[in-house]
């Protein structure tokens, strides 16, 4: 008798585990993402129609692969800056159907896309950084890198983090780095010149450029050298190679168990990177000198050791979030916009002259600081027409976290995914002219922040609103510290081995490398 109670209550227990189960299974993949489609569908926000459980994923890979073979037939030495329909090949085709604004789906997961000015200043006017957030579907996908860093959080605890971080960029701060940068870049420099001496004028440029930013960024911001952060930039690197450049699922239900190498291997490398910062972090509390520390981990030490009645200290799992993201943007964005800037000046030798003559002019024989390098106008020019043509950060994600009116007719539901083409929105001639795709800095000479935008919401280089990019006053400085260096040192020439093929590994790099011809002055 007892048995057979038993026996009838497991098989009840399994049957309400199974129907739950079943029951979280539909929720997920019809009830929700149907409820989301009609109210998206009542707001007039449509687009390619999704084919269940994948969405428009299998199409946007069929899209791709047929770009990838017309870019294969193309002539390999040709270089057009006319790059989003290589890059998100697409996008370029989705909007020829469905205009600038449109609904896709990542699985069972919708996403507005928005490559018009006036509709997203429309929709975010007057919005806060807190109601902004990472689409979920990201936060999950990307947690083994970024973890809950500062990129991944929002509401209070975003809040909460940028008030911390926000002291390690002052501008007091960011002057005491200019030696530091001045030395690693001297460095690599040096490497340059025995090279040369040895008869080998040609570097890839983008794998040079890298180290030397990773390097920077470890020793700037953590204080650390070049041997450890090494370690947590090739495993950085190896993370991004795995989330990035595999065939995956994003946004389809159980993606993870399809896709499980990758998963595991993330996992793996991301426990890695946790372990490496965990013992970076520990030596630096063992630290009893007394010596106050300026740098980025410093800081965020520093109002540790409060007494966390005011509820915003950190806690050790917060501290390594925060190292991994900003060792990883700290030199992502800087590298692959001075790895782009070399390229168009190789192309542009009349702008390195002109560079140059303004180094000469406005720094001369003195030591780089940062009031010197200020007056680099010039120089800002060329960064921000770099930022345009190929933006390190191609896209902006946001998930929308209360329902916001953009007009009479329009409102976008609350949990919405947006898509922000940062890419189409730099390359559009309705917005900059039929010069669009051309290398020309001096846009920038009379409109320094929106080089002749015609909307000032087309131009978007650190994101925009409340969770504009914390880093880019670094970003800019170390960009002018590098480039002013190597040009007073070298030119440059594209390398007949050059093959111009943009793509997107979650950043906008050149997907074969930028091998150039380097020769000392």
């Amino acid at each position: 008798m007892e048995c057979s109670r038993s026996g009838f209550l497991l098989s009840a227990t399994a049957v309400v585990s199974l129907l739950s189960f079943a029951w979280v299974v539909i929720l997920r993949c019809w009830v929700l993402p149907n409820r989301a489609s009609r109210k998206l569908r009542e707001n007039g926000l449509e687009g390619p129609p999704p084919v269940f459980p994948l969405g428009n994923i299998n199409e946007m890979k069929r899209v791709a692969m047929s770009c990838s073979s017309i870019r294969k037939a193309s002539d390999p030495g040709v270089i057009s800056h006319d790059i989003h329909s290589s890059v998100f090949p697409y996008f370029s085709f989705w909007q020829k159907l469905h205009g600038k604004v449109f609904v896709y789906w990542l699985g069972t997961e919708p996403f507005l896309y928005v490559a018009d000015p006036e509709f997203l200043k429309q929709l975010s006017s007057g919005v806060m950084g807190k109601s902004w957030g990472k689409p979920t579907v990201f936060k999950r996908d990307r947690e083994p890198m970024f973890g809950k860093g500062l990129v991944m959080t929002e509401g209070d605890e975003w809040v909460r983090h940028r008030h911390v971080i926000t002291p390690a960029f002052s501008p007091a701060n960011l002057r005491r780095m200019v030696g530091l940068m001045v030395e690693s870049t001297s460095q690599m420099l040096d490497k340059w010149m025995a090279e040369i001496n040895a008869g080998n004028l040609e570097f890839d440029i983008e794998k040079e450029i890298i180290s030397t930013a990773g390097e920077i960024i470890a020793k700037t911001s953590f204080g650390i050298g070049h041997g450890d952060g090494k370690k947590v930039f090739e495993k950085l690197r190896a993370m991004q190679v795995t989330l990035f450049k595999t065939n995956r699922y994003v946004g389809v239900p159980f993606s993870k168990i399809l896709c499980p190498t990758s998963t595991l291997e993330a996992n793996k490398l991301g426990k890695e990177i946790d372990g490496l910062l965990m013992s970076i972090i520990n030596e630096r509390k063992k630290d009893t000198s007394g010596t106050k520390q300026h740098d980025l981990l410093g800081l965020l030490l520093e109002d540790n050791r409060g007494d966390g009645r005011s509820g915003k200290n950190l806690s050790t799992k917060d501290l390594v979030d925060e190292c991994k993201t900003f060792f990883f943007g700290g030199h992502e964005t800087t590298a692959l916009a001075l790895t782009w800037t070399l390229l168009l000046l190789a192309v542009h030798p009349e702008w390195q002259e002109q560079l140059r003559e303004e180094i000469r002019e406005v720094i001369g024989d003195k030591e780089l600081d940062a009031t010197s390098l200020a007056g680099l106008k010039k120089m800002n020019w060329v960064w921000n027409e770099v930022l345009r043509l190929y933006s390190p950060a191609p896209n902006v994600q946001r998930q929308i976290r209360e329902d916001m009116r953009v007009n009479e007719e329009t409102v976008v539901p609350a949990g919405t995914n947006m898509w922000i083409d940062v890419v189409s929105m730099n390359h559009d001639p309705s917005l900059w002219g039929e010069d669009v795709n051309e290398f020309r800095p001096e846009r920038f000479r009379d409109d320094p922040l929106y080089g002749g935008c015609k909307h000032k919401m087309g131009f978007l280089p650190f994101g925009f609103g409340g969770r504009m990019c914390i880093g880019r006053n670094l970003s800019a400085m170390e960009y002018k510290v590098v480039l002013t260096l190597v040009l007073s040192r070298f030119s440059f020439s594209v390398s007949p081995n050059y093959r111009h093929t943009p793509s997107i590994m979650l950043s906008l790099r050149p997907s074969q490398g930028l091998p150039l011809i380097v020769k000392p002055l």
